[in-house]
């Protein structure tokens, strides 16, 4: 029912777009200097929605640092046959990531941490004495474990703990030794900072990152405001999942958002606001080289020799590669119905936001990217590798 509703109303919703923004005499270019308009777009995005049946996708265009383009297509619902707007509230799952170093990183320009100091110095009694690590108790590596170890996805643990199969936490390698995407990461850094430095994750957020950018619609934690105006998701089937209303903060994915909002954000870290030019370079520094072949599953022992072409690698929050015109960041952020990708290339204060509410966007943004910047260099099949899928619409 919910696949045959997208087909019904796809070709009445993906061309009627709810109010969106194109600045005044802003201009759009691809990355090689050719013109970009809004004609153009609102063609490739239909043709790319339809071909997989995507309810909703929001797009946005930084160009000098400025949103110069954001707006929205397709269903928050399509059973309701309710459209996506700019401020439809959207789930940012993992793009969480990117915000919350962001904040972190403005605790290092203060000195209130130190990104190599182990998490020790900060904690009033050992770590696995707190119940949520007491599954550590017998492995002392804890104690290698600093905020940049735990930025950079080389703490060792598990995306995480419910997929081992005791479901308890645990080091699948040494710490600082190699790369592995952990969500348990994020969540242990901010134990750390609230329960070693009485920081308060979610106010910390609101306050250094939401109300700077001016993200009204944006909260750690599910909001009643929110209610009148939320996007549902969809999976791979077509079938719909509620909006999740979150009541807790967590650093690895709890973050809702808009694309007007998230937009803001990522503008305002491309124009390089909030933090030193030395912590924002550290933050888009390669802090270690990923050899895996694809990201997920995280512990993968796979390789791809071609990531070394691409200097694939870690920063904090974010994942670096060398684009054709220069270094480039890139944050995903998915569930089973879900899709987010935001990518900035700092020198050019260039920013390229997407975000659905259907796992099946993740087969339409190589050609949606490719459409809108041209060749990027993204490395799409480490990103992409969930089973299942279609494949992803070919690139004209």
């Amino acid at each position: 029912m919910a696949a045959r509703s997208i087909v019904r109303f796809l070709a009445l919703f993906c061309l009627t777009i709810c109010p969106g923004r194109l600045l005044a005499g802003a201009e759009m270019h691809r990355l090689d200097g050719t013109p970009l308009t809004n004609s153009q777009i609102e063609l490739e995005v239909a043709r790319l929605m339809k071909a997989r049946q995507v309810a909703g996708l929001a797009v946005a265009l930084i160009e000098d640092g400025k949103p110069v383009f954001v707006k929205t297509y397709g269903l928050a619902n399509v059973e309701k046959k309710k459209p996506l707007a700019r401020d439809t509230i959207l789930y940012a799952a993992s793009l969480t990531k990117l915000a919350y170093t962001y904040m972190v990183m403005q605790l290092v320009d203060e000195g209130v941490i130190d990104l190599d100091q182990s998490i020790a110095k900060y904690l009033p009694k050992p770590l696995p004495e707190y119940e949520k690590y007491a599954d550590l108790a017998n492995d002392e590596r804890w104690r290698k474990l600093t905020p940049r170890i735990l930025l950079d996805h080389t703490s060792g643990f598990p995306n995480f703990r419910f997929l081992n199969l005791d479901e308890k936490l645990d080091f699948k390698f040494d710490p600082g030794t190699r790369y592995a995407y952990s969500g348990e990461g994020y969540n242990l850094l901010q134990f750390v900072l609230e329960a070693g430095l009485g920081l308060d994750a979610g106010k910390e957020m609101q306050r250094r990152v939401f109300d700077r950018f001016g993200m009204k619609r944006t909260s750690m934690t599910w909001r009643e405001d929110f209610s009148p105006n939320v996007a549902d998701g969809y999976d791979e089937h077509g079938k719909m999942e509620r909006h999740d209303r979150r009541g807790a903060v967590r650093a690895a994915g709890s973050m809702d958002t808009t694309i007007d909002d998230y937009a803001s954000f990522l503008a305002g870290f491309l124009r390089g606001e909030g933090l030193s030019a030395a912590t924002r370079e550290e933050m888009l520094k390669p802090q270690i080289a990923i050899h895996s072949a694809h990201q997920f599953p995280t512990l993968e022992e796979t390789q791809n020799p071609a990531n070394a072409k691409i200097g694939l690698s870690s920063g904090l929050g974010c994942v670096l590669f060398q684009s054709p015109v220069g270094l480039a960041f890139y944050k995903g952020g998915h569930n089973e119905w879900t899709d987010n990708l935001a990518i900035g290339i700092p020198a050019k204060k260039r920013g390229l936001l997407l975000m659905s509410n259907s796992i099946l966007a993740e087969t339409i943004y190589p050609a949606l990217v490719h459409y809108l910047w041209g060749e990027t260099n993204l490395p799409w099949s480490w990103e992409y590798s969930v089973p299942g899928l279609p494949p992803p619409v070919p690139t004209d």
